[in-house]
């Protein structure tokens, strides 16, 4: 098995020729203690105006990339895992913060443990990670873990060991300095995925960070909640619709009490009623896009059946949808019932103006978890139709490698086959 090891530099002539050398002494250690019999290193200077690349050209050992303008972090590391030729990739920042020695755990765990991916946790007590970026980097790995149900530290490490088979199923990924809480996201959220924290030893840098708390934050944020939004869409509307309508039910509390209390509302409470209504709106259509998107996710191939799935599976079918409608029409019948019977038989309407609030929203939601469950339908159906096609061109092709493996006719053979008998020459 062998390991390839990506040190992406920009700017970093104060550190880089440490963290060869170190890389470098470390590859007997990473031989000696883990299933890895070859080391291989690349660096990858990424539009670096100093002395990073003349200082990084003295060791042969190193195979030297050169992007002659900045692309990225991201984009270094592509390059370098393109041109390993490892069996392992991985990689640590050119900063001197991580000892290269500590791939040795990394290659250990992703074999032992059958992991995919094998990150370097800079979390633990040893570390001298700066107190804001260790806040950062809590709730990145919070968020992360509640919407992937897999309990992760550290998002945005700059170690890590991976299996080169599995970077096309990872690609895309970003650029920028984004590239490792998006991979973190994308291997979380992927059930086919196996990921492994070990916690390692960080101290403080050499040289001046690219890291800008505020502006990359925003973006690790974004990344966490595009990759989410890819990958576990279901749980993030549910998420979504869930604050909504619970945000809608605590302001509609005081109006209820009011109401169940002197069977009147105040005129001024009609402002707090349409913002519920609002809430209760997007809390539907959440849950319904939550619906559509994870049918469409299916279309692109097999995907786990999660508790969330199934529970709006089962609320989003035509039975569900019925049943819920069955429930609510007694309410509506009392809600506006009244209104309607003095309007047939008095020509005039009689009914509070909450009562056609309340109404309409109920009718609202469900008319739209209606046209979702049609919509769904209509996805349900092509993911059947392309799991059936896909049955059908596994069976041809079984029957294509049949039919070339068995051996071509003779005008001997058709007569063996045919039960006749060979002729004498």
């Amino acid at each position: 098995m062998k390991l390839t090891i990506v040190i992406p530099a920009l700017n970093e002539e104060q550190a880089i020729g440490s963290i060869i050398e170190r890389t470098l002494a470390a590859r007997e250690r990473i031989i000696a203690e883990s299933p890895v019999d070859e080391v291989e290193l690349i660096v990858v200077s990424d539009g670096s105006t100093d002395r990073t690349v003349e200082i990084a050209a003295r060791y042969d050992e190193a195979h030297l990339i050169v992007f002659e303008t900045n692309r990225g972090y991201g984009a270094a590391i592509k390059k370098g895992f393109a041109e390993a030729s490892g069996d392992l990739v991985g990689f640590l920042d050119a900063d001197g913060t991580c000892d290269p020695q500590f791939f040795a755990t990394l290659c250990t765990a992703i074999v032992d443990q059958a992991a995919d991916v094998a990150i370097g946790s800079r979390m633990g007590r040893d570390s001298q990670m700066p107190r804001i970026r260790r806040l950062g980097n809590r709730i990145y790995a919070l968020i992360l873990s509640a919407l992937s149900n897999t309990v992760v530290s550290d998002t945005a490490s700059g170690m890590r060991v991976l299996r080169k088979a599995i970077l096309p199923q990872l690609y895309p990924l970003p650029d920028g300095l984004h590239f490792t809480p998006a991979m973190s996201a994308r291997v979380l959220m992927d059930d086919q995925l196996a990921i492994v924290e070990k916690p390692m030893s960080y101290v403080e840098r050499v040289g001046e960070s690219k890291l800008h708390v505020l502006r990359d934050g925003v973006r690790f944020f974004r990344t966490i909640f595009e990759m989410s939004l890819m990958w576990r869409p279901a749980k993030l509307f549910l998420a979504g619709s869930v604050v909504s309508l619970t945000l809608m039910t605590l302001l509609a509390t005081h109006p209820i009490e009011t109401w169940m209390r002197s069977g009147a509302l105040e005129e001024d409470m009609i402002y707090r009623l349409l913002f519920c209504t609002l809430l209760g709106a997007l809390g539907v259509t959440l849950l319904s896009a939550g619906v559509v998107s994870e049918q469409l996710n299916r279309l692109w191939g097999e995907r786990r059946r999660t508790f969330v799935s199934a529970v709006l599976d089962r609320i989003y079918s035509l039975g569900g949808v019925v049943a819920l409608a069955v429930l609510a029409t007694p309410l509506l019948v009392w809600l506006i019932g009244p209104g309607v019977w003095t309007r047939l038989s008095a020509g005039y309407v009689d009914l509070h103006w909450s009562r056609v609030v309340l109404a309409g929203l109920i009718a609202f939601g469900l008319m739209q978890m209606l046209v979702t469950v049609l919509i769904v339908n209509v996805l349900r159906f092509h993911v059947a139709r392309g799991s059936a096609s896909s049955a059908r061109r596994v069976t041809a092709a079984a029957s294509t490698r049949a039919a070339d493996l068995r051996p071509a006719t003779s005008p001997i053979g058709s007569m063996v086959d045919a039960g006749g008998m060979i002729p004498s020459p």
